[in-house]
């Protein structure tokens, strides 16, 4: 999985995840390919939402 998508990216990656296993016309052994990549895309849009709000903080702190 390529870490360096930006977060629209991914976030719309897993969105047509969801939506193909929503639909239910995917077979198991897709669902499991599936699943694993949407994992992956949550933990890279988590890793660039805790970067955004680490470096807004700091931007925060600046200001004061």
């Amino acid at each position: 999985m390529e870490e360096n998508i930006n977060y629209t990216e991914a976030f719309r990656q897993l969105q047509e995840i969801v939506a193909e296993i929503e639909s239910g016309e995917i077979s198991v052994d897709e669902l499991a390919i599936k699943v694993k990549k949407a994992t992956e895309l949550i933990k890279i849009c988590r890793k660039k939402l805790y970067s955004t709000e680490e470096d807004v903080n700091k931007i925060l702190e600046d200001l004061e």
